[in-house]
């Protein structure tokens, strides 16, 4: 009984601590882009040093994403995943910002961090 108990822990600690496998694998070529960013966003937000070193984690991983959205999709498909991408970013920042930065954040995203259009045809 010991032994299942202690394999039952083993595995659930396992999954607590499982990295996030956008974050294992930063893209070093977005490195100056996430800084740019994070760098317009602190004089919008007045970010102290661990929201800012986490808020660039968060940006490179968000980056990754919409990067390879931009690469695999087009059209609208492209527009709605980079529109669900935007909320998802959105939401998981509200975990970093405080109220007050978060009501600044949401509407300075839109001038920082503009979405691609779909062009219409007629």
């Amino acid at each position: 009984m010991k032994n299942i108990f202690t394999l039952i822990l083993m595995v659930l600690t396992t999954t607590v601590f499982a990295q996030d496998p956008m974050l294992q694998k930063p893209d070093r070529s977005l490195h100056e882009e996430v800084k740019s960013l994070s760098l317009a966003y602190n004089n919008e937000l007045a970010l102290n040093t661990d929201q800012l070193k986490v808020f660039e984690i968060k940006l490179e991983e968000f980056l990754i994403r919409r990067e390879k959205i931009e690469n695999t999709l087009e059209g609208r498909d492209k527009l709605e995943a980079l529109y669900l991408l935007q909320d998802q970013e959105t939401e998981e920042m509200k975990d970093i910002l405080t109220r007050n930065q978060m009501q600044v954040y949401t509407r300075v995203k839109p001038s920082i961090q503009p979405i691609t259009t779909v062009d219409k045809k007629r």
